[in-house]
């Protein structure tokens, strides 16, 4: 059995450690309502963007803003992997480590490594895949540290101009959708070209009906377009901002439990052993009593 110092100090470095899994519990609390907020907030602005993107997409005539949306041979790719700076949040950059390695398996196991270029957002996602043998973009794997609507909005214009100028043939982004504190859903978009599968069920009733452009259609796709891609990639990682501190949050309540089951367990340990010690001590001065009163 360890003897009491041993205990006594296991016993002061776990409440030590509770207490820092406590405060940053708090911490992640108070800065999820503020990410929360910025998340719900943006959701429906993004969501009209793109039904309007879906309407208005089918009657594109111009030639440039038709490769927006027209598939082309994937021979260069951009994957954007929006991972967080820290760790201690559990699973959370795993996920997403993960799930790129598996779309680049299924996706592109037939393209050159050379050809997949990873874009991070996001130290830890550059930390996991910084040995691999894809190219790699780290100008934004801090963005965190400055991250807002305008930072971003220039990182997604950059990468507009990159397809437009045939460097990548398709853009995707991985993040972690946030639903809850609790729950976090792996998500994988496909930016570029513009994706608008999930608009074919509305297609066919806005069809019918007749709108009043003013300026021209031509005009309002120009802008809308970059807009609804730039906006595409600020919600993603607004999400994933929410989602780490919810995953944070859970994961050092966790440590917290944890800590106090080990306490309890610690505490035990240092009475049976504390007991066990007294015991000795009464035998031997019992014993030392019965051979002296022997003499």
């Amino acid at each position: 059995m360890a003897n009491l110092k041993e205990v006594r100090i296991r016993i002061s470095s776990t409440i030590s450690t509770q207490q820092i899994t406590k405060a940053m519990k708090l911490v992640s609390a108070t800065k999820l309502r503020k990410a929360q907020n910025a998340i719900i907030q943006l959701r429906p602005y993004a969501e009209k963007l793109q039904s309007i993107l879906g309407n208005l997409a089918g009657s594109a005539d111009d030639a440039k803003l038709k490769a927006f949306f027209t598939p082309r041979p994937i021979k260069n790719v951009l994957l954007i992997v929006v991972t967080s700076d820290r760790g201690l949040c559990g699973p959370f950059n795993a996920n997403i480590t993960k799930a790129t390695r598996a779309m680049i398996e299924t996706n592109y196991k037939d393209l050159n490594p050379k050809n997949i270029t990873l874009m991070f957002m996001g130290k830890k996602g550059f930390e996991f895949y910084k040995t691999s043998p894809f190219n790699l973009n780290v100008e934004n794997r801090e963005i965190f540290a400055t991250a807002n609507a305008e930072h971003i909005f220039e990182v997604g214009q950059s990468v507009i101009d990159d397809f437009m100028s045939g460097k990548y043939d398709e853009v995707r982004v991985l993040y972690n959708q946030f639903k809850n504190a609790a729950t976090q859903i792996i998500r994988e978009e496909r930016m570029l070209p513009v994706d608008l599968s999930h608009h074919a069920s509305g297609k066919k009733a806005s069809s019918n009906i007749d709108f009043i452009f003013e300026p021209s259609k031509t005009e309002i796709l120009q802008d809308l377009i970059p807009r609804a891609v730039k906006t595409q990639l600020y919600k993603a990682v607004l999400d994933s901002n929410a989602s780490e501190h919810g995953a944070r949050m859970v994961a050092m309540d966790k440590a917290t439990e944890n800590a106090g089951e080990l306490l309890k367990a610690l505490r035990l340990q240092y009475n049976q052993a504390r007991q066990a010690a007294i015991t000795t001590e009464i035998s031997e001065i019992v014993g030392g009593a019965a051979a002296m009163s022997g003499k």
